[in-house]
């Protein structure tokens, strides 16, 4: 187990998104390089004073390349850091070489958890760690002294680590949010778009057929198609003006939900003669139960007008019983495997699971296409709204 994290450590990408240099770059040079010459020109007991102020000039550059160059940019500065216990050796008497305002590296020691891929925090890791490894063996100050400066040392990393963790839950929370949002267009468009697109499509076979003999007939099938693109614009406009004005209004004009089941089982072009029962408390269910229970009927009688081998029935049933409502609707066709589901019992099952319910959708026992689903019913009594059947 501990093999797998260490693979998928060395094989984390770079966070995407990562700006080269924004004003607060330029804003920590300058105050760098003004507290580098400040130091230089203030304070006295410099070793190397040039060697000093070029490297912490040196150190200043580097943040520059922090995010798009992370294990490079502290590849450079700690391998520069490096050769300062080094050059101390040299130096008489032996004292640190180098200005206070080098500390600035700490800010790469941030941006490479932040901005780096799991190879180049390991790697720069592991460059950070020899540098301040070998600043505690040759400096002569107590021990409690290195421990804590070993410690703030490798401080910024473990915050440029968790502000990486955090952003990036942030970031996978809104992808689980925007893919929720999508499927649920998805649904709604489905929902309404193959119902009135399925009946128009019923409708205008049926008028085709009846225009030699009965045009009087073929005129009113007409009529009905026309209503149905009107009905199917109504529906789209409401949905754009709910996506556009992010929601405004939306209160004016609620979804369909069991007051309109009447209307929805009228079936075009009377090829199948639709059985629609309602039994219990249906005119204060919870929007989102309505509209459910709304929505699967519609899907079901679409399915039926378009698959149904030979169905003259359907039957809906939609009961309210004190915890549940049950839905069930049921043809007469002959019994045949409809193959895989299509999106339409994809998104059924979506929205029966979102809330906390359940639908199965296959052959009969005998004959035709049964669906049947169960939704609870909210315990809350803030989601619910009544509405007049229209």
């Amino acid at each position: 187990m501990l093999r797998d994290d260490l693979r998928t450590l060395w094989t984390e990408p770079r966070p995407p998104g990562a700006p080269a240099r924004v004003r607060r770059d330029w804003a920590l040079l300058a105050a760098g390089l003004a507290g580098v010459a400040l130091e230089a020109t203030l304070r006295e007991n410099v070793v190397w004073r040039p060697v000093a102020v070029v490297f912490a000039v040196w150190l200043c550059l580097l943040p520059l390349w922090r995010r798009t160059r992370p294990l490079a940019v502290v590849t450079l500065a700690f391998g520069s850091v490096i050769l300062l216990p080094v050059a101390s050796l040299v130096a008489a008497p032996r004292e640190p070489v180098g200005l206070y305002t080098g500390a600035v590296v700490l800010v790469l020691v941030y941006a490479l958890p932040r901005w780096g891929s799991g190879r180049e925090v390991v790697l720069g890791g592991a460059v950070i760690l020899a540098a301040g490894t070998l600043c505690v063996v040759t400096d002569e100050t107590p021990v409690v002294e290195k421990v804590v400066g070993l410690v703030f040392l490798l401080l910024p990393g473990v915050v440029g680590a968790a502000v990486r963790f955090r952003v990036s839950a942030r970031e996978r929370q809104s992808e689980q949010v925007r893919s929720r949002e999508r499927e649920r267009l998805a649904r709604e468009l489905h929902d309404t778009v193959a119902h009135h697109v399925s009946a128009m499509v019923i409708i205008a076979q049926a008028g085709r057929v009846l225009a030699d003999t009965d045009p009087s007939a073929a005129v009113e099938a007409l009529e009905e198609v026309e209503e149905e693109g009107a009905r199917t614009l109504e529906e789209m406009r409401a949905m754009v003006a709910a996506l556009r004005d992010r929601g405004v209004g939306a209160e004016l004009a609620p979804p369909a939900g069991v007051a309109d089941l009447e209307r929805l089982v009228r079936t075009p072009g009377g090829r199948l003669r639709v059985d629609l029962g309602l039994d219990g408390e249906l005119d204060a269910l919870p929007p989102a139960v309505d509209a459910a229970v709304y929505r699967i009927v519609q899907e079901s009688v679409t399915n039926a007008l378009r698959h149904a081998v030979d169905a003259t029935e359907l039957v809906v049933r939609v009961a309210a019983e004190r915890h549940t409502v049950r839905v069930s609707v049921r043809d007469n066709g002959r019994r045949t495997g409809r193959g895989r589901d299509g999106y339409g019992l994809t998104g059924l099952r979506e929205r029966a699971t979102l809330l906390g319910g359940t639908l199965r959708a296959g052959p009969g026992t005998d004959r035709g296409w049964h669906v049947e689903a169960e939704l609870p019913r909210a315990r809350s009594e803030s989601g619910v709204h009544s509405r007049p059947r229209r």
